[in-house]
Order: C-alpha cells, then sequence, then structure tokens
C-alpha cells in the first residue's frame, strides 16, 4: 500500500511518494453558474439523444489547433468553450486549472465537494481535445443525468452510453457514433472493460482521454472500494495511457496517494478545493437508549424546513421511519439497494422534484444525487468513517444556503459498526479461485469462476483483487491470471494476511469516526484536518463553538521540543508501526495514519517516551 504523506497548504508545495503537486486550498468555492436550469431531466432527450457532429465552437479548438494534448489550454479559451458551447457564464474556482493540466496531457487528481463542478472539468477538456473521452461512471442512474446535462447544453458534442441497460439497437448507434466522430463522449460502467468485445474497439477508437468518476472507488483505503474499479489502471496502459483525469468529492491523504498509485497516475496535477463549507452547521447528539435516539432523530425530521435526507444503517429502517413519518404527515420514502430498480429511479426522480420532503436512505443513496436545496442531513446511525460522512453531508447546500447536518449515536453503536464492517476471504473460495486460475490457459473473470464454482461472484471478485494487490494474479482487459507458482496454502496466507490489515485500516476509520462524534474541539476544524486542510481553531458554525466549548489547539503541551515543528502532514516514525504521515494536530494528541495499520490516536507524551520521532518528510 502506498505511504501517504497529505496535506493541503495555502499555497505550499508539498511532495508525497507519488506525485509533486501545488496543492491550494482557497476554501468554499463561489463562482458563475449555467444561464438556465440544467438540473430539469430532460427524459425526452435521453430517449431520442440527438448524436450531433462536434460543435462549431468545439472544432474551432481542437484537433486543428492543438493535435494530441500538444498545447495547454488557455484560461480565456476554456471560458469561451463554457460560455459558448455549454452556457454557463463562468467557470468555478479550479476549474480552468484543472482543464489546462488536462488539455497539456496531464494526469489530474480533482477532488471538488458536490455541486462544484466536476463534471464540467472533463466536459471542457474533452471538448478542446477531440477525440473520444471515455468516462468510467459506477451508476447508471448518474451516467443518464450527465448525458442529459451535456445533451441539454447549448452547443456541446453527443454524448453516448455503453452499459448493460444498452440494447443492441441503441449500442451499434452508439459505437457507430464514436467511430464517426459524432460522439466525444463514451460513458461505460467499469464492468464494461473487461468485455473483449469492448475493450477491443476502445483501442481502435481515438481515445484522448480517459475519465474515472467516483474515483475514491478505486481507493482499498476508500469508504466505498469497488473491485471493477481496481482493474482501471490496466485498461488505462492498454490504450496507451492517454491523460487520465480522476474525479471525487472527498478523499483523505491516504485515499488521494492510493488513487494516483492504483491508477498508475503519472507526475499529476492535484486540484483540491472548497472542502469547508461554512454553509453547513455541524452538530452532534449522544444517546443513552436506541429509543431516546429514535425519538430524537424523528423530531429533528419533523421540525426540518426543508429537503431533507436522513441516513439509516439497515434497509429494515428505510422502511421503519419512512412508514413512521408518513403516518405523521411528511411526504416520505424509503431508498436502498435491495429495490428495484424502477422503484428507485421513481423516488430519485420525485426528490428531485421536490414532491417528496425527506428521503429515508442507506448509503446506496448517494452518487448522482442531484439536488441544490438539501436544507437536511440528518443521520441516525454513525457512518463507516469520516469519508463517507463528510460525502452524505456534502449533500447538502449546494445552493450555497444554509443548511444543517446532524449526526445521531450511542456509544455502542461504533462497536455495531465494527462487527458489520469486518470480514474475510473464505478459504475454499481462496484456494478454489487459485486452482481456476493456475488451471486456465486463459484469463478468467468473476462471473467465469462464480458459474463453474457455484460461489458468489461477488465472494470471486473480491478473492481476485486481493489476488492481484498480492501481485499473485495480474489483470488485464480479458480477465485475471496467475502469477505465481506458489503453493495454495501460501497463497491463503497471502490473501488472509491482507485481509487482516484491511480490516485494521476499517476499525481504525470506525475509532476516528469515534472521535470526530466525541471531540470538545471545533468539528468542523477536526473534519478539515481530517482530509489535510489546516482550519482555524474555531469555526463558529458547529455546536462546539455555539456552546464556546472547543479546546484550543498549541504547540505549548507537545511533550518533547521536537515536536514544536509538528503539523498536518508531519512524518513520524513509530518504534512498532514503522513511518505515518500526521493527519490531526490537539493539545494534547495527534492522529496519525500508518499504512499497514490504519489511523492511530497517540498521545503527544510519546515523544517524551522515545515511541514517536519526527521522521524525514522530504
Amino acid at each position: 500500500m502506498p505511504s501517504p504523506r497529505n496535506a493541503i497548504h495555502h499555497e505550499k508545495r508539498v511532495r508525497t511518494p507519488f506525485l509533486v503537486a501545488n496543492r491550494v486550498y482557497r476554501g468554499h468555492y463561489s463562482g458563475g453558474r449555467r444561464r438556465d436550469d440544467r438540473h430539469s431531466s430532460h427524459r425526452a432527450a435521453l430517449r431520442n439523444p440527438r448524436l450531433r457532429r462536434r460543435s462549431v465552437a468545439c472544432a474551432g479548438v481542437l484537433p486543428q489547433e492543438r493535435g494530441h494534448v500538444n498545447a495547454p489550454a488557455t484560461a480565456e479559451q476554456s471560458a469561451r468553450t463554457a460560455r459558448e458551447v455549454f452556457g454557463w457564464d463562468a467557470l468555478l474556482p479550479g476549474q480552468a486549472e484543472a482543464i489546462d493540466a488536462v488539455v497539456g496531457g496531464r494526469d489530474t487528481l480533482v477532488v471538488f465537494p458536490t455541486g462544484a463542478g466536476k463534471s464540467a472539468v472533463y466536459q471542457i477538456a474533452g471538448c478542446e481535445l477531440g477525440g473520444v473521452t471515455v468516462v468510467i461512471s459506477p451508476l447508471l442512474a448518474l451516467q443518464r443525468d450527465q448525458i442529459a446535462s451535456i445533451d441539454a447544453a447549448p452547443d456541446a458534442p453527443a454524448a453516448v452510453a455503453l452499459n448493460s441497460r444498452t440494447g443492441a439497437k441503441a449500442r451499434t448507434a452508439a459505437w457507430a457514433a464514436i467511430e464517426s466522430g459524432e460522439a466525444v463522449y463514451a460513458f461505460l460502467a467499469p464492468e464494461q472493460l473487461s468485455k473483449p468485445e469492448v475493450f477491443d474497439r476502445l483501442k481502435r477508437a481515438d481515445v484522448r482521454l480517459v475519465v474515472v468518476d467516483e474515483a475514491h472507488c478505486v481507493s482499498a483505503w476508500g469508504f466505498d472500494f469497488r473491485p471493477e474499479y481496481a482493474r482501471i489502471g490496466d485498461a488505462v496502459e492498454a490504450l496507451g495511457h492517454p491523460p487520465v483525469l480522476a474525479l471525487t468529492a472527498t478523499a483523505s491523504g491516504p485515499v488521494r496517494d492510493d488513487i494516483v498509485a492504483s491508477l498508475g497516475m503519472r507526475d499529476p496535477h492535484l486540484e483540491v478545493r472548497g472542502m469547508d463549507r461554512p454553509e453547513i452547521h455541524m452538530s452532534v447528539r449522544r444517546h443513552e437508549t436506541d429509543a431516546d435516539k429514535r425519538r430524537a432523530v424523528l423530531e429533528d425530521v419533523r421540525d426540518a424546513d426543508g429537503p431533507t435526507l436522513l441516513y439509516v444503517a439497515t434497509r429494515k429502517e428505510t422502511d421503519a421511519y419512512a412508514a413512521e413519518l408518513a403516518d405523521g404527515g411528511l411526504r416520505a420514502a424509503p431508498y436502498h439497494g435491495g429495490m428495484a430498480q424502477k422503484r428507485r429511479d421513481e423516488v430519485h426522480a420525485a426528490w428531485s422534484a421536490g414532491e417528496i420532503d425527506v428521503v429515508v436512505a442507506t448509503s446506496a443513496f448517494g452518487m448522482g444525487v442531484d439536488k441544490s436545496d438539501v436544507r437536511w442531513v440528518i443521520h441516525a446511525d454513525v457512518t463507516e468513517s469520516l469519508d463517507a460522512y463528510a460525502q452524505e453531508i456534502g449533500r447538502a447546500a449546494r445552493d450555497g444556503q444554509p443548511a444543517r447536518a446532524v449526526l445521531h449515536y450511542r456509544a455502542e453503536d461504533f462497536s455495531l459498526r465494527s462487527f458489520f464492517a469486518g470480514g474475510h476471504s473464505r478459504r475454499p473460495d481462496i484456494a478454489g479461485v487459485w486452482d481456476a486460475l493456475r488451471r486456465s490457459e486463459a484469463p478468467l473473470r468473476a462471473k467465469d469462476i462464480a458459474d463453474e464454482s457455484g460461489r458468489s461472484a461477488r465472494a470471486i471478485g473480491r478473492v481476485l483483487t486481493q489476488l492481484v494487490a498480492c501481485e499473485l494474479a495480474e489483470s488485464g482487459p480479458e480477465g485475471i491470471s496467475a502469477a505465481s507458482d506458489a503453493p495454495a496454502g501460501d497463497v491463503v496466507a497471502a490473501v488472509r494476511e491482507r485481509d487482516d490489515a484491511e480490516e485494521r485500516i476499517r476499525a481504525s476509520r470506525i475509532e476516528i469516526m469515534r472521535g470526530y462524534a466525541e471531540t470538545v474541539r471545533c468539528r468542523r476544524r477536526a473534519l478539515l484536518e481530517y482530509f489535510g486542510v489546516e482550519a482555524p481553531e474555531h469555526c463558529g458554525t458547529c455546536d462546539r463553538c455555539d456552546a464556546a466549548d472547543a479546546a484550543p489547539v498549541t504547540a505549548a503541551d507537545a511533550g518533547a521540543a521536537e515536536a514544536d515543528d509538528l503539523h498536518v502532514d508531519s512524518v513520524v516514525d513509530h518504534h512498532e508501526w514503522g513511518t505515518g504521515t500526521v493527519m490531526a494536530v490537539e493539545a494534547d494528541r495527534l492522529t496519525v495514519f500508518f499504512p499497514d495499520h490504519g489511523y492511530k490516536v497517540l498521545a503527544r507524551a510519546a515523544f517524551d517516551r522515545g515511541i514517536l520521532e519526527l521522521g524525514d518528510a522530504a
């Protein structure tokens, strides 16, 4: 796993093992909006997509002027494309810089909050680069929304989708549009890359940009890791490594480094903006019993003045809370991953149209949620990580108006979350997958092994991902192949060891979430420091600051003189856990990420005892 050294310092250059990037933190974003409402569904356009030839405004930029990513974009040029092709009055902070890097041929990682315009980066860059922009997006609903947004623009080139719901006729038309140059944007689910018939045609197409949306899904450290994302890096190399643009709304330092490593990004430009959301007031309420917590959650939802998201931990609770709220007169609907796709689409559409007051959801209601006026995000249960929590509360206040995020919890909720977050690959599954790979002369996919063995495709996919991560197997566009002659016993031991390491990481993330819930200092500072952002002692918009209860953080209480220089992103060495990166600094303690052991909270006195030493940040 990569060794993270991540922080965002104002106008400060930071070195990491994988990249040297000028990381600039400029606070909450603001900027121009579309001239007209782009949040309408445009369903008619989706049913009858216009496969226009590249627009005049778009064609004038490339390929005649630039060729293949040889000349960087200019801010004026990008602004003109935004205005004339997409109908935006102005670019938002960070967009022009990211576009310039991509069109100049650099791999780029963009971390913008929800609503800060990540999609605009690839839309403009793809238009200016010409050729084909492949957009790897995990959800079909998200693909539909993004295509609708492009199709609604005044003069944008066409976009097509290639996914499990694309019928034969539509697929033929999509490929014809890609190969003729009519379509610039091709949206794919990540699993499409493993299909030879898809990948072979992509290799013959003029692919000039690969976009990885929701890029945190590629990271094993991330809160929403998806095994199918693990093979994207290999696919990029097989395509000749066109520029890679990775997009995510939230990624802590270790996750950012893992994204860079997993995608094989070369000398990437990192653009991180708007992690601070001062318009969202943050508060936490602790309860002694589940009944007390339930009453308080229902009271908060009933008192909420505006569209509300209520997140719960289980599918059963979505139905229970939604029914109780509906009995009280609210327009409430449940949403979870076990619902039929048609019903999920109906809830999503009704929510977007303002026909529902409250959506009671599991974490499945997330990616692609595009509603600007969410006023409350309430959690009835703790999330598995602070990353997930930040992602979910970030769906509030996209219009820049005040909103509230409230977390309800009991002390024992963290133990329950740890229990459900655990899990190892079964030894018979590991041995069975390894035997299948060793016997096969051709690469295999999870479905191939699952069909033959009768085992779960999900379990098989997890084992395959672990085998690749352990360098016991190799991933390619056509599937996974064995890369070792190791006996099955050694392979099982290696995978189980990696499972143990990942379980430690999961457990440590839950402990960081506990730290946020129980902190006595400014909550915003606790959240921002986790993402590598140095923040003031008091924000004025959290419950701790409301109560003037935040504890000031200074270096005066440092246990050793050498700790005077301690700050977010400092490198430290622990006598047992090795080298780690400081993620947060408090008066008497610090939070450190160790690649093989996860997040640890250590007393500053550890410096006095010789347990901890400042390391070499170079």
